[in-house]
């Protein structure tokens, strides 16, 4: 059961305890009180303002296991203290191979690539964390979803509006990218639900899906080139280098503009024009 008195100390704590530059945010005017505002907290935890602050009041619907895991990132928990952070919710903690845990020295050393693309992205493709500037430029934006509605592979063989992203004569490529790389994860922990779960799905709702993963082609990705076709900027030339966690499974996705293109001063502009939603079209 919910602790609601724990759960609304320990955020309204964690809350204090925390420099916006620990969490990737500007200082800006003098602060009347310490640590982070409840408005930042949910805007990095891509809650509302006011589920929140009820949140911290100790009343309101009980959180999801979802919103606690970005509760978790927006509030830089260790792994200890996530697991706290469920416990007081009212759920077990999840494995620490993964669960959509992002280290906060993670998201703080991408926060600092400011003019690089750059998300954590775990082993079944759901965009766990980005930059400000990777929301700029990917069409990856999950509005604060989470699950299949924040992963890449489930969007790119169920979603056509995200291919519109990238020029017709690679999708092929990516498309075996994807399958490749969930078969190695399957490879790895084919057994655990989550794993057997996405691929009966995508098998069932996408024939591409089904003909590549009959192939038994397996890759984990750790280079690849990217043209990003951006509806302000036009194109993108990336080049994706891939960093895995110790427990390979989730991994760091840095994307660098290619030398020989006109990428960096278009990834400047895109910064100065600022933070627009620039979801795939449904």
């Amino acid at each position: 059961m919910i602790d609601r008195p724990g759960l609304a100390d320990f955020l309204r704590r964690r809350r204090e305890s925390l420099r916006p530059s620990d969490a990737g945010l500007i200082e800006g005017v003098r602060r009347r009180t310490p640590g982070l505002r409840r408005d930042e907290v949910a805007q990095l935890a891509n809650i509302s303002t006011d589920y929140y602050a009820r949140l911290e009041q100790r009343r309101g619907a009980n959180p999801s296991a979802s919103i606690v895991a970005s509760l978790a990132r927006a509030l830089r928990c260790d792994p200890d203290e996530r697991d706290h952070l469920y416990h007081l919710a009212g759920f077990p903690a999840p494995p620490r191979y993964a669960g959509g845990y992002v280290r906060p020295g993670v998201m703080s050393l991408l926060d600092r690539l400011g003019d690089v693309p750059a998300c954590v992205v775990s082993d079944l493709g759901e965009v766990l964390w980005q930059n400000t500037v990777a929301t700029l430029t990917l069409g990856w934006s999950t509005g604060g979803r989470a699950g299949r509605s924040a992963n890449v592979v489930w969007r790119w063989f169920t979603e056509p509006g995200l291919r519109t992203y990238f020029p017709e004569e690679d999708w092929p490529r990516h498309s075996l990218a994807h399958v490749n790389d969930l078969r190695a994860t399957a490879a790895r922990r084919g057994g655990d639900a989550d794993v057997a779960d996405l691929v009966d799905d995508l098998r069932e709702r996408s024939g591409e899906f089904r003909e590549l993963w009959e192939r038994h082609e397996v890759a984990v990705r750790r280079f690849d080139r990217k043209r990003v076709l951006h509806p302000e900027v036009g194109v993108l030339h990336l080049t994706c280098e891939v960093l895995l966690s110790p427990e390979a499974d989730s991994r760091v996705l840095a994307f660098f503009p290619t030398e020989g293109t006109d990428t960096r001063e278009k990834l400047a502009l895109l910064r100065t024009i600022g933070t627009h939603d620039f979801r795939a079209p449904r």
